[in-house]
Parts: C-alpha cells; structure tokens; sequence
C-alpha cells in the first residue's frame, strides 16, 4: 500500500515529501500518471453528476471526451512550459520529477471532488456554501502543494519560485498561441488546396 500511503504523506507533509520523492526516489512515474487519469475520470463525472442545486452545467451539452482538453492539455502544458523555463534558470528538476510533483499535487483535487460531488447530491440550496468551500479549499491545497513541489524539485527560492511560475503560465500562453495560429494556417492551407482541387475538376 506505499503506492497510496506515500501520495497521501505528501499531501500533509508537502516539504519532506517531495525531498523524498526526489532524492530517495519514493514517487512513480506510473502512479503519477494513475492520478491524472483518477482526476480525469472524477473531473468528468462531477461536471455530469453534480447535484443540481450548485450544477449549473447542462448535461445534454457535456462531452466527456471533450473534457480531457481541460485536464490532459493544461497538465502537459504545465510541465512542458515549467521545464523548459526551469532548464534556463539552473533548476535541478529532471522533466519526469515535474511531472511527479505536479501529479502528485493533484491528490487533494480528486478526493475532494468526489466528496463535494457526493455531498452536492443531498445538500440544500442553504447548505450549498459547504459545497463551494470545499472546491475553493481543494483549489488552494493544489496549488500549495504544486509550489513546494516545483520548489522543491529544482531547489529554489520562494521568490525564484514564484518568478518561475509565472513565466511558465507565460510560456503556456505563448504555446497555446502559436498552437492555434498554426491550426488556422494548416486549415487555411487545407481550404486553399481544397479550392484548386474543385476548380481543376470544374475545368476538367
């Protein structure tokens, strides 16, 4: 049960636990991915099954594959844009530690989400502010424990920690940028070859 009993330190023992998830080597790569893949999972069902008391999503519009773009995407991007910036300013993080640490982070998220998920089923409109703070506290416990694990994994500085945050959100604003400019010329280039095709079978 360490796979478990390891995750769960960390959440409450963030600094000792990512010095040893870095250093004696006790986070799995696999376990950090099986976190993504459980917050995914639980993501989905409570956007779908929330009660519909705080639920303000319409069901007959949600696609859970559709879903993944807001869990998958940003996680790759995090870690893709917070390695490359990091490898600029000496940090000591390897790229699959970044991701450990951030998957790792994610824990309070999935639990939390399946207790609010679950207690938004029986919880009236007067209670509904139970529901809220505890998204609101699963939000803050992530990013604490996302702080200190990056922090930790490259040896920084609160301040230089802080300064890397906000240049890998601005590295992941800058890669959603040029991903989106190079889908409109790809279908620019799509259409256009599209044209000539109709208008040689036209002449022919």
């Amino acid at each position: 049960m360490e796979w478990i009993k390891f995750p769960i330190f960390v959440c409450f023992h963030p600094f000792k636990g990512f010095w040893e998830l870095k250093y004696e080597e006790k986070g799995r790569i696999s376990i950090a991915f099986l976190f993504l893949f459980c917050l995914t999972v639980v993501a989905i069902l409570k956007r779908q099954f929330t009660g519909f008391i705080v639920n303000f999503n319409n069901p007959t519009e949600l696609n859970s594959i559709a879903e993944l773009q807001y869990i998958v995407l940003p996680f790759i991007l995090w870690c893709i844009a917070n390695w490359s910036i990091t490898t600029l300013m000496e940090g000591e993080g390897k790229f699959k530690e970044i991701i450990m640490a951030t998957a790792y982070a994610l824990v309070p998220l999935i639990s939390l989400y399946i207790i609010s998920t679950l207690i938004s089923l029986v919880i009236t409109w007067e209670e509904a502010p139970l529901y809220f703070f505890l998204e609101t506290i699963a939000t803050i416990w992530f990013l604490f424990l996302l702080f200190i694990g990056i922090m930790t994994v490259h040896q920084y500085t609160v301040t230089k920690t802080v300064v890397t945050f906000a240049l890998t959100v601005i590295v992941i604003a800058v890669m959603l940028f040029l991903g989106l400019l190079i889908f409109s010329l790809i279908q620019q280039m799509v259409s256009f070859v599209e044209t000539i095709y109709r208008e040689l079978l036209y002449r022919m």
